[in-house]
């Protein structure tokens, strides 16, 4: 086993201050394990790499089941390897098997503290001051120091959407991995980007909706209108333009009815009462 300060041996006398209490300070990984446990021992490779590259930023407690199998029992636990992360005092997050390097690390990096944490909580207390260029500079320093911390990418992409950056803003999320770009908080992102880009340039609702009652087909008014309600939360307004607009040209500005209902599916979390409604009318429309 390696000699690593950040590794350390877990027993029932020592838990409380091996474990429990150095989680305040950083996150401490519990790996349940036994000699004859052969994925275990394929695990530890992995954790060792962490550990070492990782410089304290997270302790890794071994807890030898065979050994210490009052503390196994006490902790529940029923097949090894088992991990059992702790913060704060308190178990966050657990799981069983080998796992690859990949999970171990996302694991451990939801929890510990980053040195670009410290600067995105700067960033936010200077945007919500109206500080956005500071905003701006202190997220762009958080993106050097660690270029692949996605957290801080998508905070910049919402502080240019703010700003009407929008292009800024698009190409930021275009860079992110796919796998992010899946995340459902990217998705929200899009649709938020998507309706504050047509919102951008719009005349305020009053002219709209008179447009609109003088010329039910100007479309772009009715696109505009839509965007504007989304952003002030009217989404049943909102969908019941894109809906009209579907209803009229599903080839204006590249089918944007339907693709505005889908994104505002994705800002409502894609369910609920509201949602199930508007799939409904869609598929009367599309069917």
């Amino acid at each position: 086993m390696s000699k690593s300060p950040y590794i350390v041996i877990a027993d029932a006398h020592n838990f409380t201050t091996e474990v429990l209490e150095k989680s305040v300070s950083v996150p401490v990984l519990v790996d349940f394990w036994a000699d004859w446990c052969a994925p275990c021992k394929m695990l530890m490779p992995i954790l060792t790499k962490l550990v070492e590259e990782y410089q304290g930023q997270f302790i890794l407690a071994k807890v030898n089941t065979d050994e210490q199998q009052e503390l196994a029992t006490q902790h529940g636990i029923r097949s090894i390897p088992t991990l059992k992360l702790f913060r704060h005092g308190q178990m966050v997050e657990e799981t069983t098997g080998a796992q690859s390097e990949t999970v171990l690390r996302e694991m451990i990096d939801r929890h510990r503290e980053r040195p670009a944490d410290k600067l995105r909580l700067q960033a936010t207390a200077a945007h919500l001051a109206g500080d956005s260029a500071q905003a701006i500079a202190l997220l762009e320093q958080a993106r050097e120091i660690e270029p692949t911390y996605h957290p801080v990418q998508l905070e910049l992409a919402k502080i240019m959407i703010d700003n009407q950056r929008f292009e800024e803003a698009q190409q930021l999320i275009k860079e992110l991995p796919a796998n992010v770009q899946a995340q459902t908080e990217v998705g929200e992102l899009m649709a938020h980007l998507t309706f504050s880009t047509v919102a951008a340039n719009a005349p305020p609702f009053s002219t709209l909706e008179s447009t609109l009652a003088n010329n039910p087909n100007d479309l772009m008014a009715r696109y505009q209108l839509s965007a504007l309600k989304v952003l002030e939360g009217e989404h049943e307004a909102a969908m019941d333009h894109l809906l009209e607009l579907m209803r009229r040209d599903r080839k204006f500005e590249d089918d944007a009815g339907r693709k505005g209902l889908l994104a505002v599916w994705t800002l409502l979390g894609n369910q609920g009462p509201l949602v199930n409604r508007y799939r409904g009318k869609m598929s009367s429309l599309l069917y």
